[in-house]
């Protein structure tokens, strides 16, 4: 007899696999689900009373346990990675970038896709730097540079009193200990992140219809999809070769904040400037190959389980080097050839005697602040190159381009003089100069967008790009300014700490970076914009819900019952069009604010000038209240998120809200930033592969044999099931139907993710499934109550489900029909009709393969 097997995946709820399969429930006497394949983390599972001549098979396949409701001790270890959410943003933005072209290999560094990445490998790799300078930070001017009492070393956990003694106090021994810090912070992360490289990546079994493979083999198909490369979701190689490059790079970077302050102290004179200059040297060595290695090939291109490189030991080699360098040249003593150091230190005593000169006076380590404030202004600018490369090519790096090279110009005019020029004005400061080369570099946005070689038409309203093309810098943004957040937390709450339990009177001691004191003041803005967002988006779901009230109570005969079911309905149906239709500019205007606020908080940065309590009435008071708070909050910003990670990992209404976000971040493979979480995908779509040609390449009396499969996919499964398919030979989708429900193709990934879904990729993915009859085999059905679902219009055939079915009881029933809204499609009339059709054309339009096709 033809047998369909029907396979179902599930989307970011996590849906059990008995609430999959339709059964009762876990207990009891009635049927449970049954593992067939896979294993407890991955598995596929069928009833317990599924018989083998049935003409329709479930399965279900369970892959949540990659990312959730494992209810484990490894949760807690998974619920970490949710810190790491700043990388995995910023890895999503460079599958977010247009114009990629279907084949990998064709892609250059020159062109609009390739410079794109280039960018975003380089702002990946300063993301990498920022999370470092600001450990460095702790270690080594919070700790080993401001920490210079008893008092103060006693406020750390652990005996660390040592370091007040004189030997420790002395030159810049005690800076050499605190770099210790940011590097075993690197070493753990790229221990766990190594480890994952494994964690779930896989290559898809390719069956065979007999033992040795003989037979012809099925021509290779153009690539008309990046997701058809072959080794998208392998790239064990390519993630190891750039984990050295971050890694070399975050060392360099913790190294290098020491090295500058001394520079500036004391420059360095004799054997110490021979270990300095060469140590120098080593570092602009390995910052070099770093940069130009990001747009290389080897690190584009996805090419499975490579070795590392001769490049990569070399960059190594040189950072270790750099290290020994370093270290020598903090535990030489002083030259000096300045000032003595201890002229820059704060004094000891102040505890005691608060009163004695410079106690009350910041006395951060020289230069640190300084490369603060300039590092996250080139992010800004990086940012804005990102966004403008993307939107309308090569042509719109000049704006950028011309800011990066004016701004340092500028500083050296003012602060030194350039040759040939009069000298600057006498009111003229750094910090002046930063809004206008900002401004400068946002006018490369302002070009024309670029337009695709061959024009598509959007698949309907609301399904254009998202963000006039800027998504890359978007998404990249966001993760920066998570990224800023847990940083200046983290120096503030360690600096509070350090300061202890002291009255006013004796603040002053240890102090974190001036960025830190702006990013509290930008926290509390940025919170009162998102508050204000969140009051515009109430007021149009109250606006789109009166209209769809209007419309379901404009027919007559109409009971007070049915009324109160139209108020409901209406709920539901507003908050499926404020999704599909406003979220994504509700975004956009909260990422123009963020904007504006962070331009001004690189130039406050630059400034120099931390705003104190002058009085008690007074502007700065408030100002400075305001940032504390601010600054406070951001010291609980990571506990929040793991603890809202390990909700999402344990509490399945968490996760169906939150950990949509998670599950669109973690799908996309490590090829941006390796040191980001790891893809359920890497898993999950070489499984179904293997699994959905497995069956279908058994022999004809196979017991397990299916004639056909019917790949039904919910909302995150949907596009793990085309990504499926984009994989799958031609002679397996022939044999293949996909059902899509709860479908964000088109309102949420199409317009993000262009190069993958976009118009012409999902009208790709449609003639991919079109039988040589000419039947699209692929069924979308959508609800206007499911906010999370809507048509895709792609050559398919979509079909609408009605949800409810009806406003009161029907047919002797006493309860109102659910609104389902999400879930429940396979329940709904509707599926069941068209599965039974779609099994009858499996079963009887489609012919078996040959004997002998491999």
């Amino acid at each position: 007899m033809e047998r369909v097997l029907e396979l179902r995946v599930h989307g970011v709820s996590n849906t059990p696999p008995d609430q999959l399969l339709g059964l009762p429930g876990p207990g009891g006497d009635g049927p449970q689900p049954e593992l067939v394949a896979g294993g407890q983390v991955t598995g596929f599972y069928r009833s317990s009373r599924a018989m083998r001549d049935e003409p329709i098979s479930v399965e279900a396949y369970s892959w949540g346990k990659l990312t959730s409701g494992a209810r484990t001790r490894r949760d807690i270890e998974r619920a970490l990675w949710t810190l790491l959410l700043p990388f995995a943003l910023a890895n999503v933005a460079l599958h977010a970038r247009a114009g990629i072209p279907a084949d990998p290999d064709r892609e250059r560094w020159a062109s609009r896709s390739g410079i794109t990445a280039w960018l975003i490998r380089l702002f990946c790799l300063s993301l990498t730097c920022t999370l470092v300078i600001a450990v460095t930070g702790i270690g080594v001017d919070l700790i080993g540079w401001q920490c210079v009492g008893r008092e103060c070393l006693g406020q750390l956990p652990g005996p660390w009193e040592f370091l007040g003694n004189a030997w420790w106090r002395r030159d810049t021994r005690a800076l050499a200990l605190g770099l210790l810090l940011p590097l075993l912070v690197l070493a753990a992360i790229g221990l766990v992140a190594w480890r994952t490289y494994q964690y779930e990546a896989e290559m898809p079994a390719e069956p065979r219809s007999r033992p040795d493979g003989s037979g012809p083999a099925e021509p290779p198909e153009p690539l008309e999809n990046p997701l058809q490369d072959p080794t998208f979701w392998n790239g064990e190689g390519q993630l190891r070769r750039a984990a050295v490059l971050h890694l070399c790079a975050g060392a360099v970077t913790a190294a290098a904040v020491p090295v500058t302050a001394v520079l500036l102290m004391d420059p360095p004179r004799g054997l110490r400037a021979v270990v300095a200059w060469p140590t120098v040297a080593l570092f602009v060595a390995v910052v070099t190959i770093a940069v130009v290695a990001v747009g290389r090939p080897w690190l584009t291109r996805r090419q499975g389980a490579t070795p590392l490189g001769r490049w990569s030991i070399a960059v190594a080699v040189l950072t270790a080097l750099g290290l020994v360098g370093t270290f020598v040249l903090l535990l030489l003593p002083d030259g000096p050839a300045g000032r003595p150091l201890a002229t820059y230190r704060p004094p000891v005593g102040c505890p005691a005697v608060p009163d004695l000169a410079g106690c009350r006076a910041a006395r951060p380590l020289p230069g640190y602040e300084t490369a603060l404030a300039w590092l996250v202004t080139y992010q800004v600018l990086l940012l804005v190159a990102i966004g403008a490369a993307n939107r309308s090519g090569r042509r719109a790096l000049a704006g950028p381009g011309v800011a990066a090279v004016l701004l340092p110009l500028g500083v050296a005019w003012i602060e030194r003089g350039l040759p040939g020029l009069p000298a600057a004005p006498a009111g003229l400061h750094t910090w002046m100069l930063v809004g206008p080369a900002i401004a400068l570099a946002i006018a490369g946005l302002l070009m024309p967008r670029l337009r695709p070689a061959v024009p598509t038409q959007p698949l309907g309203a609301y399904t254009g790009l998202a963000w006039y093309g800027c998504a890359p810098a978007v998404i990249a943004g966001f993760g920066w300014i998570m990224a800023v957040a847990y940083c200046a937390g983290l120096l503030y709450w360690v600096s509070e700490r350090l300061d202890g339990p002291v009255d006013s009177a004796d603040r002053g001691r240890v102090v974190p970076p001036l960025a830190v004191f702006w990013a509290g003041l930008a926290c509390v803005i940025g919170l009162l914009i998102l508050l204000g967002l969140l009051l515009r988006a109430g007021y149009l779901l109250q606006r789109l819900r009166r209209a769809e009230y209007a419309r379901l109570t404009s027919a007559d005969g109409l009971s007070p019952h049915d009324l109160r079911r139209c108020r409901d309905v209406s709920t539901y149906r507003a908050l499926h069009r404020l999704v599909g239709e406003h979220a994504v500019r509700l975004i956009g205007w909260f990422a123009a604010g963020a904007a504006l606020l962070i331009i001004l908080c690189c130039t406050a940065a630059l400034s120099g000038h931390r705003p104190g309590p002058l009085s008690p009435a007074g502007w700065q008071t408030a100002i400075h209240w305001t940032a504390e708070l601010g600054d406070a909050v951001l010291g609980w910003l990571p506990v929040v998120t793991s603890a809202l990670g390990l909700m999402v990992y344990r509490t399945d209404s968490v996760r169906r809200s939150v950990g949509v976000i998670w599950d669109v971040c973690t799908f996309w493979p490590r090829a941006a930033h390796p040191l980001a979480p790891p893809s359920y995908a890497e898993r999950a779509v070489p499984e179904l592969q293997t699994r959905v040609a497995g069956l279908l390449a058994l022999p004809p009396h196979h017991p397990d044999r299916m004639d056909g499969v019917i790949l039904s996919g919910h909302s995150q499964g949907t596009v793990i099931c085309a990504a499926v398919l984009l994989h799958l030979p031609r002679r397996w989708r022939q044999r293949t139907w996909f059902f899509s429900y709860g479908c964000q193709l088109t309102r949420l990934y199409g317009r993000i993710f262009p190069s993958y879904f976009g118009p012409e990729r999902l009208r790709t993915l449609a003639r991919a499934v079109t039988w040589p009859g000419g039947h699209v085999a692929w069924t979308n059905f959508w609800r206007d109550t499911d906010p999370l679902g809507w048509q895709v219009s792609a050559g398919q055939r979509d079909v609408s489900v009605a949800d409810p079915e009806a406003l009161h009881p029907t047919g002797g029933e006493v309860a109102d029909p659910p609104i389902r809204s999400h879930s429940g499609y396979p329940e709904a009339v509707e599926f069941i009709r068209e599965r039974a059709v779609v099994a009858r054309l499996l079963r009887r339009s489609v012919p078996s393969p040959r004997p002998g096709v491999g």
